[in-house]
């Protein structure tokens, strides 16, 4: 993923910070510093000021954190695969990649984030009362990150799908209908009208006055619309795809080359000739590696005659690909978290031919022109 950092592993789930992260992170702690420590506790030095507010704003986004740890690690508990965590602009994301079995199991992973946050409101409320007297910088630290923590459990369980209120709602409508699909579509339609209230009041708080906490209502309103609207979008794609195999879908005539091939005649043969920007290595029709235009630009345009494409190829070990056997939408998901385009179809080490991105979206269309 080119828009995000990886930060590392915990507990096996890969956490990634977004580049709109910072935006917030130095917005949080500015006001921090210039505005809610200085009026709450006037004749701090501005080095205490900037320090505190630093700290406080780590620990809040390590707050965030462990509300997202929360829902993955009992999501994976329940046998439910979690891609990672992503914290950007509006918080963060466990990035569940299947849908939960049972009603019971997305409402126990979903419930255990906002009491995470509620716990931690309580810690961080305890640690304010027992420093409030003779620790005046731990005190601040603490009443803010209890109000924020608590504040966050209560945004998260209002009834607007995908927040977590409304995986609740979709849960219960799910135990009470045994229908998944009815579910996913009211608790969508709700999270959409939650969002619009969000964006007229917003809009109402910037005619009154109140600019900046209107505009940012607006922003959460438009994020919280945008999500509802994709939730739904992903959900019936998944539905579409359950079932379908890569091997319905694979291009068994996509051109490879062999490794010894000189990268000017690659360019002139195959990539100008037959307009691909992937090609596979293969040897004994085994795949040994990948070329892309990516990989062209390792080696300077003149020496492309006396180069071969084995020196600039992406070997094997750090290549992705898949299985004839494996369903269309888990390739769908590696391109996206792969940010990819194509993926090799690999039978016993064997090159069996491509799939492509846009052979699963003419699949889609397809089926639905015959209203399949």
């Amino acid at each position: 993923m080119r828009d995000s950092l990886r930060l590392g592993r915990l507990w096996g789930i890969e956490i990634r910070l977004d580049y709109s992260w910072f935006v917030i992170f130095v917005l949080v702690t500015w006001v921090l510093a210039a505005s809610y420590f200085p009026l709450g506790y006037p004749g701090w030095p501005p080095g205490l000021y900037w320090g505190m507010a630093l700290i406080t704003s780590l620990l809040f986004f390590a707050s965030v954190l462990a509300h997202e740890l929360a829902h993955s690690l009992v999501a994976m508990r329940s046998g439910i695969p979690v891609q990672g965590i992503r914290l950007f602009i509006f918080g963060g994301v466990s990035q569940i990649t299947d849908e939960p079995r049972s009603a019971r199991d997305e409402f126990r992973f979903t419930v255990v984030g906002p009491f995470t946050s509620l716990v931690l409101g309580l810690a961080f409320g305890a640690l304010w009362w027992e420093t409030r007297g003779w620790n005046h910088p731990i005190a601040a630290l603490a009443q803010w990150l209890a109000t924020v923590n608590v504040g966050l459990a209560v945004f998260n369980l209002i009834p607007g799908f995908p927040l977590d209120g409304g995986r609740v709602l979709r849960s219960l409508i799910w135990a009470a209908s045994k229908d998944l699909r009815k579910a996913t579509q009211i608790a969508s339609a709700i999270g959409r009208g939650v969002a619009f209230l969000l964006i007229i009041g917003g809009l109402a708080m910037i005619f009154s006055g109140g600019f900046f906490n209107g505009l940012w209502f607006v922003f959460i309103g438009w994020f919280l619309e945008s999500a509802a609207a994709q939730s739904w979008r992903q959900f019936t794609l998944r539905e579409l795809l359950r079932g379908h195999k890569v091997s319905e879908v694979v291009n068994r005539d996509w051109p490879h080359v062999s490794r010894d091939l000189a990268l000017d005649d690659l360019v002139e043969e195959h990539i100008l000739t037959n307009l691909r920007r992937f090609l596979p290595v293969v040897t004994d029709e085994r795949l040994v590696g990948i070329v892309t235009l990516h990989d062209l630009r390792k080696a300077p345009r003149a020496d492309w005659p006396q180069i071969q494409v084995e020196r600039v190829m992406t070997p094997l070990e750090k290549v992705h690909w898949v299985k004839p056997e494996e369903e269309i939408w888990a390739a769908l998901q590696m391109m996206a978290q792969k940010d990819v385009h194509q993926l090799p179809v690999l039978a016993e080490g064997r090159l069996v031919g491509v799939v492509a991105r846009d052979s699963i979206l003419s699949f889609i269309q397809t089926r639905a022109e015959l209203g399949l």
